[in-house]
């Protein structure tokens, strides 16, 4: 068979297919795989298979590092609950603005609830405008995650060839392996068929064929042992190339749908945006035929009350006017009042002067009597005390 065996060249071409795509990361001296040291152990089996089989696997991680890669970088979410969102208060605030011009007016909880609205939602066009971009972000995130994808269907589409082929090797090691075993056993068989057919007395000799037996019986171990490895190799790739081959197919298969829809939202969005511009416009337009309905209804109501209040009001003022105009000015009762008040003072002042007259003549006497009263005790004191009386009349 061929001493550069066929994994190189699907190897080499994986490894070009990602130099291609700029995913082979810069050389950072990383540790040896353990696998390698464990193909060393059997490498004496077939070196130049063995070998191949060592590359291919040594690479397997720097592939496991760009899929990784690749799917760290993927932006996941549910966005489509904000475009559900946003078109549910889009409709929900219609209805809302039915159920406020059923009954006829807009009172004041109503319009703080339209003020709350916009503040905190924003207007039809501002959301429609939302619900736009959203779908934007969605569909470029989408066909990022589908080129990731194809990317990782391509790194791994000729590394898996390296594998399959690895895989083969292994199985030819293997043969190898279990030939070596069996001429392991039998050369054991016969160095201990040689030990228990030995008559002779001579401790030597049957020292010797002991020591020649057990020597076989360590070769069968360590072939025993290689065997195992190789069939462990060969048993785990027919493992990992099949089981992958599968997750793989299921991921061709998400990869496919996942641009199927795609296509159909870009198609969809692409065609039906102008259902959407139309859709903002007609819900705008018909918030402003609202509000225009309100304004209208609003200068109809203010200009009707108005007038019954004028009536109301404008007859109440213009009959006092009138009144007042063409009325009498003083009222009668007034001057019939004050009148009956001067000829009760006129009255009432005679009385009084005449009362106080009395008042006054009475009080001089009292007065005349009190001091002539003074007199007469002041001279019997006198009488008494000269001094007294000759000061008092000082």
């Amino acid at each position: 068979m061929s001493t550069n065996p066929s994994p190189m060249r699907y190897l080499e071409k994986a490894m070009n297919s990602l130099h291609d795509m700029g995913l082979v990361p810069e050389e950072g001296g990383g540790q040896e795989a353990p696998i390698i040291a464990l193909l060393n152990q059997i490498s004496d089996l077939d070196e130049a298979r063995v070998t191949a089989i060592a590359r291919t696997l040594d690479k397997a991680s720097l592939f496991n590092d760009v899929v990784r890669e690749q799917v760290q970088a993927m932006e996941i979410g549910e966005r489509y609950e904000e475009i559900t969102n946003a078109f549910n208060s889009i409709r929900d605030d219609a209805k809302t603005m039915v159920e406020q011009i059923e009954d006829g007016k807009l009172d004041t909880f109503e319009r703080i609830s339209n003020v709350w609205m916009k503040a905190t939602r924003g207007d039809i066009a501002g959301r429609f405008d939302k619900i736009k971009d959203t779908y934007l972000d969605v569909t470029a995130s989408t066909n990022d995650q589908i080129l990731r994808e194809n990317r990782i269907l391509e790194a791994y589409q000729d590394f898996r060839g390296a594998l399959k082929e690895s895989e083969v090797l292994a199985l030819e090691v293997l043969n190898k392996a279990e030939d070596n075993l069996a001429a392991a056993k039998q050369a054991l068989g016969d160095a201990m068929q040689t030990v228990e057919g030995f008559s002779g007395d001579d401790a030597a000799e049957r020292a010797r064929l002991e020591m020649a037996r057990d020597q076989k019986v360590r070769e069968l171990q360590r072939e025993d042992k290689r065997y195992q490895i190789s069939k462990d190799l060969s048993d785990n790739l027919t493992v990992s190339y099949n089981t992958s081959e599968v997750v793989m197919a299921r991921l061709l298969q998400t990869t496919t749908a996942k641009e199927r829809v795609y296509a159909q939202a870009v198609s969809f969005f692409g065609t039906n945006e102008v259902v959407l511009t139309a859709l903002t416009a007609s819900f705008t337009g018909m918030f402003g035929l609202h509000e225009g309905t309100q304004t209208i209804e609003a200068m109809k109501e203010g200009m009707s009350k108005s007038l019954e209040d004028l009536a109301d009001i404008g007859g109440k003022v213009q009959e006092a006017a009138v009144r007042a105009g063409y009325g009498p000015t003083i009222r009668a009762e007034s001057v019939k009042k004050l009148v009956d008040s001067v000829v009760s003072w006129q009255t009432r002042s005679h009385e009084i002067i005449e009362e106080m007259r009395k008042l006054a003549t009475a009080n001089a006497n009292e007065i005349r009597d009190a001091v002539e009263d003074g007199k007469r005790q002041l001279a019997r004191l006198a009488e008494e005390g000269k001094g007294l009386a000759l000061e008092l009349d000082a």
